[in-house]
């Protein structure tokens, strides 16, 4: 009977501590993850005409806009990317953690685009 009660308390003491460090983990996470990018307030998804960098990825990987719109990306990720066009249109050079870049969509067209650090982060941006 013993062994079965100090089973049950090391079993709860680790399921404590397990709970603690995923809180602690949640917490921390979430605020060096959702900084708030402009024009969003804060919300968990990029805003209207935005690109965010997150998870080694372009979110949204593809953006429908109408021409003279201008896309404002923002590296939220802890290392650096870049915005390259693949035609040459645009570059914004490395982008640092929380940084941001712009440009403005003139004309209708396709226009795929990467990070040059990272080259299998692809994505595109339609123009109407």
């Amino acid at each position: 009977m013993k062994k079965l009660v100090g089973s049950k308390s090391r079993l709860l003491i680790g399921f404590t501590l397990l709970f603690a460090f995923l809180s602690i983990s949640t917490s921390c996470s979430k605020s060096s993850v959702y900084n708030t990018p402009s024009g969003n307030g804060g919300g968990s998804t990029p805003g209207t005409n935005e690109v965010w960098i997150q998870g080694m990825t372009f979110n949204p990987a593809t953006i429908t806009v109408a021409a003279g719109t201008t896309i404002t990306w923002t590296n939220k990720d802890a290392i650096t990317h870049t915005v390259t066009s693949d035609t040459n249109l645009f570059n914004s050079g490395n982008i640092v953690s929380n940084g941001t870049y712009s440009f403005t969509f003139p004309t209708a067209g396709t226009y795929p685009y990467h990070c040059s650090i990272h080259t299998t982060m692809t994505a595109k941006v339609i123009v109407n």
